[in-house]
């Protein structure tokens, strides 16, 4: 494989911008959820906890997070919060360019992985998460880093303006590849006999640590070993389609992305489905719509309801926190007329697609808009948010990784916020800033 190979992974190592242990008593309390995991309440409460928070890169300034996305003012004052702590010495680039070790240790789990820079894919319909023509036979395309979630503009848009305004790479994207453990084995020796840069454990109680592999020959001996991966997004798609449009835009250090890379055959990511909360849509009146293309029963157990259900069968939960029913066996016609016909029958046979087509555009009819369709990657907090607001929350089963790169390897893009992988790291550990030159 060559070089200019565009299944060619090419990773390179990069000073990493880390706040600094003698100013930062407590990692876990500069560091935060990554930005879409965090509402406006959890928001305030990082930044109100330690002025250097990042969430005051992501998200800017708590008085500033209704503004929405985009509001030109949030940004500049993140890019102004920035350079304060570079100036200040609260944050610095390390001495040499590094790989990062990156482990996380949760409740059940055990993750390592890789923290570099990767080279973006040339431009090719759908590498930047935008819907490709689709084909009823779609052809293996040649990408070394696969997308498998459509994009919407305005999310772009955002991390767009929040990484021109900043100059920076603040969250690296997650990318998963199907290794044959040799760089993770040398990653766990490596993390085994040195001592971590940064240990600390997360509210959540999840420890992070973070080692820098800066040996020259070790670094091309990864690279070298990763150069003949494909990776998939696990997650990342809206800031991986924002890397392209910057680099579109500048070129240079632009060129390459921020990524934490972990391999799947050593340490396999967990896959959880997105919910949906629809704040305007009561669950009577949700659940008699359904009932014109589904069969509609009262369940006990929202959360337990859907384990009973065959694969291959589509089925949801519609709860208000109270109130539950199940909904199965949609009529096959109404499915065939609500769903895209020239997508290939894995696509079109998502639960994900089932839900977005014929449920929220076909029978509810809501514009697919964050004021009349949340996400929640929290089924428990998806009903609470129903019960709270007095609508409607949308409980769906996950698909299987094997599907999502079945259509990812096709150049296939699945509805957005189909998929959660995780464990996603922790943003503010490592950073990396685009004005200096590491390419």
């Amino acid at each position: 494989m060559a070089l200019s190979d565009p299944q060619a992974l090419r990773i390179l190592p990069f000073r990493g911008l880390r706040f600094a242990p003698d100013r930062v008593d407590d990692p876990s309390a500069v560091t935060s959820p990554p930005y879409d995991m965090i509402g406006p309440d959890e928001a305030r409460r990082l930044a109100d906890t330690e002025e250097h928070n990042v969430v005051r890169l992501i998200l800017a300034a708590p008085e500033e997070l209704a503004g929405g996305p985009g509001a030109p003012a949030r940004y500049h004052r993140a890019a102004a919060s920035l350079r304060t702590w570079i100036d200040d010495g609260a944050l610095s680039r390390d001495a040499e360019p590094a790989l990062y070790i990156y482990e996380q240790i949760g409740h059940g789990f055990r993750q390592r992985g890789l923290i570099g820079l990767v080279k973006l894919d040339d431009a090719d319909p759908g590498a930047d998460g935008s819907t490709p023509a689709a084909d009823a036979e779609p052809s293996p395309v040649r990408r070394a880093i696969l997308p498998h979630e459509a994009v919407t503009d305005l999310v772009v848009a955002d991390r767009l303006a929040q990484m021109r305004a900043t100059e920076a790479h603040i969250e690296p994207i997650l990318l998963t590849y199907q290794g044959d453990r040799t760089v993770s084995d040398l990653l766990d020796q490596v993390a085994d006999r040195t001592g971590p840069l940064t240990s600390t454990t997360t509210a959540d109680g999840t420890r992070h640590r973070l080692w820098a592999l800066s040996d020259p020959a070790a670094v091309r001996r990864v690279a070298a070993d990763l150069l003949w991966q494909r990776a998939l997004i696990a997650d990342g798609h809206h800031r991986h389609a924002a890397y392209r449009r910057l680099r579109a835009e500048r070129g240079g250090p632009a060129e390459y992305g921020l990524a934490l890379l972990v391999d799947a055959g050593r340490y396999p990511l967990s896959l959880h489905a997105i919910h949906r909360v629809l704040p305007h849509v009561p669950l009577a009146t949700a659940a008699v719509q359904a009932g014109k293309v589904f069969a509609v029963r009262e369940t006990a157990d929202p959360h337990r309801a859907l384990d009973a259900i065959p694969a291959g069968e589509h089925a949801f939960v519609l709860s208000d926190g109270s109130t539950h029913y199940l909904l199965t066996a949609p009529d096959p016609a109404a499915l065939a007329e609500a769903i895209p016909a020239d997508r290939p029958e894995a696509w079109r046979a998502l639960d994900a697609t089932v839900l977005h087509h014929v449920l929220v555009e076909s029978i509810w009819q809501l514009p697919d808009t964050p004021e009349e369709v949340r996400f929640d990657h929290d089924p428990y907090h998806a009903v609470a948010e129903a019960a709270r607001v007095g609508g409607t929350a949308v409980l769906l089963r996950p698909t299987t990784e094997d599907v999502v790169r079945q259509l990812a390897g096709a150049g296939v893009l699945m509805p957005r916020k189909s998929t959660a992988f995780g464990p996603k790291p922790a943003t503010g550990l490592v950073m990396r800033l685009l004005t200096e030159e590491d390419v």
